[in-house]
């Protein structure tokens, strides 16, 4: 309970007093003489007395109010005032928070302030706080250099050494962006030495969830990883998987831990690890016993569901496999599409070379195999294009057309449409005359190709398909298939049957025999 020498500072410090609102806010801050300790109600009162001019208020709010804490209790605008001067009074951390609240809120300052920030965080990156070294390094990451004005841009070296240092002293989140640089410039050697220490202390930190893993197999409930912790044991079982002799049990160990932590790449080499199996479907670890299919599956499909399409492919090669007993070739190329849909070059590649063996099972499986062909072969596969080319369309083939194609003028096209159209596209895709005049124009066109199929009425004609490649063949196909949107195509329609066609042909284009 309040004494009577506290009550009188409440009530001056409600009236609008700044020297009563300092003390209660000093006692506020360190509790006790029967007022709790809160640093909230103390950042309160503090505030008010700062906003009335009290220099001691902002000294003492930049030396015990935090980060964390400001960033709720006031508006950055308004704060960062207040920590900018405590740090021109000489109290260092106040520099760090008012540049994080700069750099953390950029919009609501303009350059100068930002500028003071950078400049802040500068000073105390030089007197080796490492904290402003690491945000100093993100900063120069995120925006390039120079981040002061006027200033000589920073060598790539010097945010090197920042991030080193802050890194050495312990900062997790330096020591994170340091080991995940090392992995993107392919420095595998200093990831290694770097990564060994941080990833011991995180099993150590899951010591539970490990000793679940070494005596059950499996994880029991959840496991609380950042994003960056969870990639570091996915990469580090990666590593240690290309690695002399790697040992299966603390592979699971590392995979399982980032998956449950919510790393989809880490779901699938665990399901990869549990199958025995590596991304070719090779199989591995064949003397460390039998593969556990049921927990392959399991996280197979829920790397697939996190959009990592491997999922999709492995799932299909586990069931097409002869040792699975739960074999089934249907499902196989149920996840096989999954992950050909999933834009898996080898997958579509895959799908098309199953899709052209059972074109005779179902008419339209040679359309399929064409169709994904054309996706593997937009993302560069060869192999994929040199099976396309087979397929592409032949303008010169049939000259008759383009010898057509030139004598037809307005007066043509108005008068005999129709025909004109059916000219036009067999000058564009080397159609012959037959398939020219027969084709029903609306049933081959199929999107990503043509198919033409004229078997019911020329019997000496094959089925084939022609990959609709360019832009200026796809505005021919669109063009034309308006036209006959509303058209009857058959012998029942305007264009008469197959004799009728040939005559109209043969006297208006005279000349082509």
């Amino acid at each position: 309970m309040a004494t009577r020498e506290e009550l009188a500072v409440i009530k001056a410090a409600r009236a609008g007093e700044s020297r009563a609102q300092l003390a209660l806010g000093r006692r506020y801050l360190n509790g006790g003489s029967g007022l709790p300790r809160s640093k909230g109600t103390a950042f309160y009162w503090l505030r008010r007395a700062a906003q009335q001019g009290v220099d001691d208020a902002w000294m003492i709010i930049g030396r015990n109010i935090t980060y964390e804490q400001v960033k709720e209790l006031s508006p950055p605008r308004e704060a960062a005032v207040w920590y900018e001067k405590a740090f021109e009074a000489g109290v260092p951390q106040a520099g760090l928070i008012f540049a994080r609240l700069v750099l953390d809120n950029t919009s609501e300052f303009d350059s100068n302030t930002h500028a003071r920030a950078i400049a802040a965080l500068s000073l105390l990156a030089s007197r080796d706080d490492h904290e402003a070294q690491w945000l100093l390094a993100q900063q120069m990451q995120r925006h390039g250099q120079p981040m002061l004005p006027g200033a000589a841009a920073a060598s790539p070296a010097y945010e090197d050494k920042l991030m080193l240092e802050a890194a050495r002293a312990g900062i997790e989140e330096a020591q994170y962006a340091v080991l995940d640089k090392a992995w993107q410039q392919g420095d595998e050697a200093s990831f290694a030495r770097g990564a060994q220490r941080v990833t011991q202390r995180l099993l150590a930190r899951h010591a539970n969830a490990v000793a679940q893993l070494e005596k059950d197999g499996q994880i029991h409930g959840a496991v609380q990883l950042s994003d960056e912790e969870a990639t570091l044991l996915l990469r580090y079982g990666q590593w240690r998987l290309r690695g002399a002799s790697p040992d299966p049990d603390e592979l699971q160990i590392l995979f399982e831990l980032a998956a449950m932590g919510g790393n989809a790449q880490a779901c699938l080499e665990l399901g990869l690890l549990c199958a025995k199996i590596d991304r070719q479907g090779e199989r591995i670890f064949m003397e460390h016993g039998l593969a556990n299919f049921k927990k392959a599956l399991h996280w197979l499909e829920r790397a697939g569901e996190a959009g990592v399409a491997q999922g999709w492919h492995a799932l299909a090669r586990i069931y097409s496999r002869s040792i699975y007993s739960q074999r089934n070739l249907q499902v196989a190329q149920h996840y096989l599409e999954k992950a050909a849909q999933a834009g898996l070059v080898e997958a579509q590649c895959e799908l098309a070379q199953v899709c052209w063996r059972h074109r005779r099972d179902d008419p339209l499986n040679d359309v399929k195999a064409l169709y994904w062909w054309q996706q593997a072969a937009a993302q560069g596969e060869p192999t994929a294009q040199a099976a396309l080319d087979a397929f592409a369309a032949q303008p010169d083939a049939q000259g008759w057309a383009l010898q057509a194609q030139a004598l037809l003028t307005d007066k043509l096209r108005n008068s005999s449409p129709f025909l004109s159209a059916r000219i036009e596209l067999a000058a564009t895709f080397g159609l012959t005359k037959p398939e020219a005049l027969l084709i029903d124009i609306k049933a081959a066109d199929y999107g990503h190709c043509l198919v033409v199929d004229i078997c019911a009425h020329h019997a000496r004609s094959k089925r084939r398909l022609i990959a609709v490649q360019t832009d200026a063949q796809r505005a021919t196909l669109n063009r034309v298939s308006r036209l006959f949107g509303d058209v009857d195509c058959g012998f029942d329609g305007l264009e008469g049957n197959y004799r009728q066609r040939q005559y109209r042909l043969r006297t208006t284009f005279p000349g082509l025999g």
